[in-house]
């Protein structure tokens, strides 16, 4: 408590020390690794980006450190989540509220009637929701509406790199359908450390489970493993995922309790679920992440 008090306090001294723009570009500022990567594509050089989570980062639990709320006060645009994702950055925000900058949520873009409720959310919806990738193109249009309105002069530079980022992620979800076309539907059942893929499960067909459920701020108990691997027997699951930005511990708790009961049921790799993978790398991007983890899951549970 005392912590965030003294970061709340710290933007109200630095709001009035805002630095200029950077060699005359925006200086925006993003939260999650996914985001980072979006605006990346839509901005490209003409702007200056600053990420706060990298690479195995968990949005849920990550707090605001001096530096990031430093980055966070001489940005003239935020992009962030939203639906309470980064919860423990919500009163960072709020702070920052009427001073000169935009601060965009970009799941409020989003049309309720098609998000996924949620009771672990103060937002009472799902945040995970990059993981339906028509809604990560409304994202994008919103990031190029947005840096245009504060950058007119460079408007047609970022119409342009959206047109471009679009068709990679059409082409995306054509290889996406191609691959879960493969699999069975009684054989789409997804099974992670917590509940983060219900947008994908609604687009291609999974029944999805999380040991967690929606927020890793929730641990799961001993009665949630066994109840879950009661349902991995009974349903004849071949391979649960561990997630990159969650400890592995509860997935291999849940392994042992379905060998406990003389079945047998493997990891089937690491997907990438609140964070992309390390920069420089194929699953740094959210196009690459998107395609590793589909072929992960899919190879895992077909029966060959």
């Amino acid at each position: 408590m005392r912590k965030i008090i003294f970061l709340l306090s710290f933007i109200a001294t630095l709001s009035c020390k805002k630095e200029a723009k950077t060699n005359g570009k925006l200086n925006v500022v993003t939260t999650t690794t996914m985001i980072t990567d979006l605006v990346k594509n839509i901005g490209g050089d003409a702007i200056n980006i600053e990420g706060l989570m990298g690479s195995g980062v968990d949005p849920h639990l990550y707090k605001a450190s001096e530096g990031d709320v430093t980055k966070l006060v001489n940005a003239d645009v935020i992009f962030y989540n939203g639906l309470h994702l980064e919860g423990k950055l919500v009163d960072v925000f709020e702070k920052m509220e009427g001073q000169n900058k935009a601060q965009v949520a970009l799941a409020e873009t989003i049309d309720k009637g098609q998000l996924i409720g949620s009771e672990y959310f103060a937002s009472n919806y799902d945040p995970h929701v990059w993981f339906n990738v028509d809604f990560f193109k409304l994202f994008a249009r919103k990031v190029t509406q947005v840096l245009s309105e504060k950058d007119p002069e460079n408007a047609k530079t970022y119409i342009q790199n959206e047109e471009k980022y679009f068709e990679e992620l059409d082409a995306l979800k054509k290889d996406i359908q191609g691959v879960v076309d493969v699999l069975p539907k009684e054989e789409r059942i997804l099974i992670t450390a917590h509940d983060a893929f219900n947008y994908f499960g609604e687009a291609y067909d999974f029944k999805v489970v999380g040991l967690q459920g929606l927020s890793t701020a929730t641990e799961a108990g001993v009665q949630d493993v066994q109840k879950l691997a009661a349902f991995i027997i009974e349903h004849n699951v071949k391979a649960i995922f561990v997630e990159s930005s969650v400890p592995k511990r509860t997935i291999e708790a849940l392994q042992q309790a379905v060998k406990s009961k003389d079945h047998d049921v493997k990891i089937g790799g690491t997907l990438y679920s609140d964070a992309l993978g390390d920069a420089g790398t194929i699953e740094g991007t959210y196009v690459g992440m998107y395609r590793y983890n589909i072929k992960t899951i899919v190879s895992a549970l077909i029966n060959e």
